[in-house]
């Protein structure tokens, strides 16, 4: 165990090393007042190739920032009894199938399950043919700075996510729970911080946090060798080290943490070098709210034996 990263010890006390930017707060508030001025056109379409009895199947659309068309797939119980769980794919992963949300549908949880836009094999009209952009998707847009981010639009997805299923008369906005594993461990944290009023979020080793860590490790392991990527294809003498790191800082979910005001539980494997314990515990150190972590000393960036069911049964006792 521990092979490779800090000790327990300094794990608990490790308050990260991406730089935060100092105009970190403003960003993310016209960010948010950028989305509210989106009309989402939401709509919903039954999915006919997957037909229910005790529940309706449905294809969520809706638009976000920079124009995009988002989709998501969304299970509503014939009898809701007012929780929704919105679950969250990994990097360049597809969303759950269709089966695999009815468990939450069966406790009367309206669940949704978010494409991250460009990742998936599920297109949409807003597309471009070859737009699939998995293998740049975390350095995407770092050229334009800020603004320019992809991952600024897919946090900002989450956010408009949780506001639609939160706004249906079956859901009761406060009863919310958010999850995911790695990508969507990271994602849904930052619908736990963009939305404040969700209620409990189960992160599995979270992706998006504390990229310098991660580099300075320097695994050489997808996702984080992006960066070494880009630095040997944009600037191989690192003249722009600093000011690199410090805009993925505004797309770093430790500096967002500190927004969550529902209870947070982190699943961690100590081997894992695909999202080192270290950069999960930048961002796990600076919840302010409830939490607890569930420690996997032999485990790496893996299926964490009992993960699953164990947030299917937090998830119900928390909402």
């Amino acid at each position: 165990m521990l092979s490779f990263e800090m000790s327990s010890e300094e794990l608990t006390g490790y308050q990260g090393t991406n730089p935060r930017p100092a105009d970190f707060d403003q960003y993310w508030d016209k960010a948010l007042l950028e989305l509210d001025a989106v009309d989402p056109e939401t709509e919903f379409v039954d999915a006919a190739d997957f037909p229910l009895t005790t529940a309706t199947a449905q294809h969520l659309y809706f638009t976000g920032t920079g124009g995009y068309r988002v989709h998501a797939k969304v299970v509503r119980p014939a009898e809701p009894t007012g929780p929704a769980v919105l679950l969250f794919h990994g990097y360049g992963g597809e969303q759950p199938k269709w089966v695999e949300l009815l468990p939450y549908a069966a406790r009367g949880f309206t669940v949704a399950a978010l494409d991250v836009r460009e990742q998936v094999g599920f297109r949409t009209e807003s597309q471009a043919a070859n737009s699939f952009s998995l293998h740049n998707h975390l350095v995407h847009g770092l050229d334009d700075g800020p603004e320019g981010l992809l991952y600024r639009h897919v946090f900002l997805d989450t956010r408009r996510l949780a506001q639609i299923i939160g706004g249906l008369p079956d859901v009761d906005e406060a009863r919310i729970a958010t999850t995911g594993w790695s990508q969507g461990g990271g994602l849904s944290l930052v619908a736990a911080a963009l939305t404040p009023s969700v209620k409990y979020t189960a992160s599995v080793y979270p992706f998006l946090v504390d990229y310098q860590r991660a580099w300075e490790l320097n695994l050489e392991k997808a996702p984080y060798d992006e960066i070494v990527t880009w630095f040997k294809k944009r600037d191989p003498r690192h003249l722009r080290q600093d000011e690199v790191f410090t805009t993925l800082g505004y797309i770093d979910v430790q500096h967002l943490a500190s927004r969550i005001r529902g209870e947070v539980t982190l699943f961690v494997g100590l081997e894992d070098q695909i999202c080192p314990p270290s950069t999960q515990y930048a961002a796990y150190n600076k919840i302010t709210a409830p939490k607890s972590v569930r420690v996997y000393p032999d485990f790496g960036h893996d299926d964490l034996p009992g993960a699953h069911d164990d947030i299917y049964q937090l998830i119900g006792a928390k909402l």
